[in-house]
């Protein structure tokens, strides 16, 4: 009897594992993948991928169907990173600004009561900026003038035959320069006047716009 048992035992397993194993067989040749990528400019295709061929661009197809499943582009290079790095952190940095000034324009409409508020809030920065155009075109022509005295102080003695001393010619060349360099910070500072006209004329419009926003809210 315990044979008899045995054997019927037996005979279930085998009876419940043929099934399984059919399924599993079925699942395998279901999920098993072909490869097609190119190599040297020709299309070559495949039931394993090469180790050559795990950075490059591959389309994958179904066996059992033939049909294609997903496409997977080829690894970066090194330098293709670092690009692709600097332009997610363009990314970043462009969406933080963005965000930064919303919440600039949004205090900006909660802050000033009229638009003579806003534009009182850029005066001082204007006024500050004229006094320091004017000061520097005075500088400029006060440098100019002391220039103009050495170079005639030179000509005359040069007219007279006699050498330039080295004292005036290296005091000419140091008040050249000077010269220069303040004819380069005016035109900084013009620039900035003229960006703060801008700034404000900015600043005026975005101002407009949220408090035109404002009784739709909420």
């Amino acid at each position: 009897m315990n044979r008899l048992h045995t054997l019927l035992a037996s005979a279930l397993l085998l009876a419940l594992a043929a099934p399984l194993a059919a399924a599993q067989s079925k699942d395998k040749q279901t999920s098993k993948k072909l490869y097609c990528w190119n190599e040297g400019g020709q299309k070559v295709c495949g039931d394993a991928l090469p180790a050559h061929a795990v950075d490059s661009a591959r389309t994958e197809i179904s066996a059992r169907s033939g049909l294609p499943t997903g496409r997977v582009e080829r690894a970066l290079t090194a330098e293709e990173r670092v690009l692709a790095e600097q332009a997610a952190r363009a990314a970043r940095s462009a969406a933080m600004a963005e965000e930064a000034r919303k919440r600039r324009d949004h205090a900006m409409a909660e802050s000033y009561a009229t638009e003579q508020e806003l534009r009182d809030s850029f005066q001082e920065r204007i006024i500050l900026l004229d006094e320091t155009v004017k000061a520097s075109r005075l500088g400029i022509d006060g440098r100019r003038q002391t220039l103009l005295n050495l170079l005639r102080r030179a000509g005359e003695a040069e007219l007279g035959a006699k050498p330039v001393s080295k004292t005036l010619a290296d005091n000419i060349r140091h008040q050249h320069e000077e010269l220069m360099h303040q004819q380069e910070m005016l035109k900084q500072q013009l620039l900035e006047r003229s960006v703060a006209d801008e700034d404000l004329a900015a600043a005026l419009q975005r101002y407009h716009t949220m408090k035109a926003r404002r009784p739709n809210q909420g």
